[in-house]
C-alpha cells in the first residue's frame, strides 16, 4: 500500500488514548531488527510513570487523526533530555512524517527550556534515522555507557 501526502499530519502531545499505539508503534520497528529489552519494556509499558511523571515529554504524530508516529523525551535534570523512541509506523513511511515530527519535538523540548538533546540509536538497523538526526541538528559525540545493547552511537545537541 503507498500512501500519498493527502492526508493531514498534526503532532501533538500525548494523551492515555495514545498508550496502545504508542506501544505498537515502537514494538514494530524495534522487532524488527532487534529484541525488545528490559529499558524498552519498561517504557512501552507504562510511558505516563516512566517518562512524563519525571517532566519529560511524549509526542504522537497523527496522519488524519490516527496515530502513525511517536518521539519522546526523558528529563535527565539539569535542562537535558534524552529523545526515545522515535518512530513511524512502516505503512506511513516515506510522507516526511518523521521530519515533522522531529523538526517539531526538538522544536517544543528547547521551548521548554533544555540546554540539550541526546540520543542513542544503531548505526546498522536505524540508517535512515541517522540521517534524519544529522538533518536535525545533532551531531555524533563519543559513545558511552547506554541502557541498551542494540546502541552504537550517541549524538547530541546543544541549545
Amino acid at each position: 500500500m503507498m500512501l500519498t501526502q493527502k492526508g493531514i499530519i498534526e503532532i501533538v502531545e500525548y494523551k492515555p488514548e495514545h498508550r496502545q499505539r504508542f506501544k505498537e508503534i515502537n514494538e514494530e520497528w524495534i522487532t524488527k531488527s532487534y529484541f525488545m529489552e528490559e529499558e524498552d519494556q519498561k517504557t512501552l509499558d507504562n510511558p505516563e510513570d516512566y517518562i512524563l511523571k519525571n517532566g519529560g515529554k511524549i509526542y504522537i504524530a497523527l496522519y488524519d487523526g490516527f496515530p502513525v508516529g511517536t518521539c519522546a523525551y526523558l528529563n535527565l535534570g539539569d535542562r537535558v533530555y534524552e529523545m526515545i523512541k522515535m518512530a513511524v509506523d512502516e505503512k506511513y513511511r516515506g510522507l516526511k512524517i518523521g521530519w515533522k515530527m522531529g523538526e517539531s519535538s526538538v522544536l517544543k523540548i528547547k521551548e521548554e527550556g533544555a540546554r540539550k538533546i541526546i540520543l542513542y540509536s544503531n548505526t546498522k538497523g536505524s540508517a535512515v534515522a541517522i540521517e534524519l538526526y544529522y538533518k536535525l541538528g545533532f551531531i555524533k559525540v563519543p559513545l558511552d555507557n547506554s541502557e541498551f545493547i542494540r546502541a552504537d552511537i550517541k549524538m547530541e545537541m546543544d541549545f
